[in-house]
Formats: structure tokens, sequence, C-alpha cells
């Protein structure tokens, strides 16, 4: 299908796209990979008056080091989060999960914060800046604020993000030594949406687990953080008891919708599964 029309506009700054979210209110959407977007507008899902395309600023673009912590400008694509040195050697979940994203052609033009941005229950980055204990950048007309991922996914397609208001970047802590990280994703087919995910990043002292975030994907009107779940582990030995006591807290917050990649029940118990597996994996590679 063909869209409704539409005026284009491609601001060159993070502030101008601002004044043209003020100037055209809700009648307006900001315009970054396309995958989300422009579906939607094609099956008359969306109908925006105005599409607002960030792609032509520069400074929403590209991964640096500030001190300890990683950022990421919100319009870096998946593939360059693939690619990135820095992310591999300071948060390599992310370049890792990254390569589990859709598509080689998907992963060239989508990018990091649109799909944070979208808050699709689907999309895998909102469990991966849970358990990475991210930070958004916000701008809108009253300037930037950090808000932390946890707390940001309000339910599905609604986050903290204002209508007024352009996602920056994400700044992301880098790992401490010794941190083993994974994500697991049960899927039908390559380009898919997970059936049920699972993101984990664990610390150990001996046999202990001393730090743990556990994130889920797509078993929720929105990506979940599994607090009773990393508590059932934290302060404990790793075992397969305290592993399987986690999965059952894990899966006693999931409310999965049915669709064609299974009915609740399947969902449910593929959650369970995925956060085992990714226990299990960032478990062996805590150092």
């Amino acid at each position: 299908m063909i869209p409704p029309s539409f005026e284009y506009h491609a601001p060159k700054s993070v502030g101008e796209a601002v004044a043209l979210l003020g100037q055209y209110g809700p009648d307006a959407k900001l315009l970054a990979g396309g995958h989300s977007l422009l579906p939607m507008m094609k099956l008359r899902f969306a109908q925006p008056e105005h599409l607002i395309d960030i792609n032509r600023i520069p400074e929403l673009r590209g991964i640096c080091e500030e001190g300890n912590t990683v950022v990421i400008g919100a319009m870096t694509v998946e593939n360059d989060l693939i690619n990135s040195p820095i992310l591999q050697a300071k948060v390599p979940l992310l370049s890792e999960a990254a390569k589990l994203i859709a598509d080689p052609q998907v992963r060239n033009r989508g990018t990091i914060g649109g799909d944070i941005a979208h808050g699709d229950p689907g999309n895998d980055h909102p469990a991966l800046s849970l358990v990475c204990d991210a930070e958004f950048v916000l701008e809108g007309p009253k300037g930037r604020r950090n808000v932390a991922a946890n707390g940001f996914f309000l339910g599905t397609y609604m986050t903290l993000l204002e209508e007024s208001e352009v996602m920056v970047a994400i700044r992301v802590p880098a790992f401490a030594k010794g941190t083993g990280s994974a994500y697991e994703k049960l899927k039908r087919k390559t380009g898919d949406w997970a059936t049920a995910g699972c993101a984990v990043v664990m610390r150990k002292t001996g046999d202990q687990v001393s730090h743990v975030r556990i994130g889920l994907t797509n078993v929720a009107p929105t990506a979940l953080r599994a607090e009773a779940a990393e508590a059932a582990l934290l302060g404990k030995p790793f075992n397969a008891a305290n592993v399987k006591a986690a999965a059952e807290a894990a899966i006693a917050i999931c409310d999965p919708a049915e669709d064609l990649r299974g009915d609740v029940e399947y969902k449910t118990a593929m959650a369970a599964e995925m956060v085992k597996r990714a226990l299990n994996k960032a478990w062996s590679r805590c150092a």
C-alpha cells in the first residue's frame, strides 16, 4: 500500500528537529530507520501530516567514550554496533546481541534509538538497555534530560519520551572487569521478532552471584526487568536449583500476547528456557 500524503522535513540539527516537533505537534512524526513507522503508514495505522527525517543530523551518529561511560548516538545503526571496537571491548553484549536483530539489510538501516523509542515489546534493545543500566539522553524545548532505562518503558508503544522530544544518545556504563553477559532469543526464522528473549548481565565472587540484571523481551506489553528473578540469585551460589528459582520468578511476571508465534502457555515456557540459557551462558563468561 501507499502511505497517505505528508510534508517532508530534513533538519540538520537536533535543535531544528525539536523546533519542528514543537511547530507541528501531534501531526508530526520522526523518521529514523523507518522500519516501524513506514509500514504503519502504509497500513494507515499512522497518518502523520509531517515527517521529520533526522538522518541528516551528524551528532546523532557514532560511538565514543566519556570516562567510564560509552555514549552511542541514537541514529547509530545496528551494523555499527556489531563492528564497534569500543563496544566489543567495553559492552560486548550490545555488539553480540545486534547480530540477532532482524537481517543484514535491516541492520544497515535500523537504529538503536529508533528501536528503543518506538516502545515495541518485540524490539530487542529495550531489554538490553535495562540489563546494561543504560540512560537515555532526550532533548526537547526545555533542553536535555537523562532518563534511566529502568522505568522508561510504560507499555506497548508507550515510553517517557515526550512528543516534543528527540532521543539524542544512549549512555551505557562500561562493564566492570569479570562481567559475563548473554542474550538468548527464540525466533522462528531470520529477521523475525523474538517468541521470547532474555538478556543477562552478571558478575561473581567465588561461587556466588555478586551482581545480576535480567531483562525479558516480547513476553509482556513492554520489556521487563525481572527483579524478583535477580533476587533469587543475588548473593547465592550459582547452581541448578537457584537458576530454576530465578526462571520461575521471571515467568511469574510474564503476560505474553497469543499470536502466530505461539499461545500464552508456550511463550511463557519459552521465556523460562531463555532465562536458563542466558543465565548459564553469562555465568560461564564471568572471569
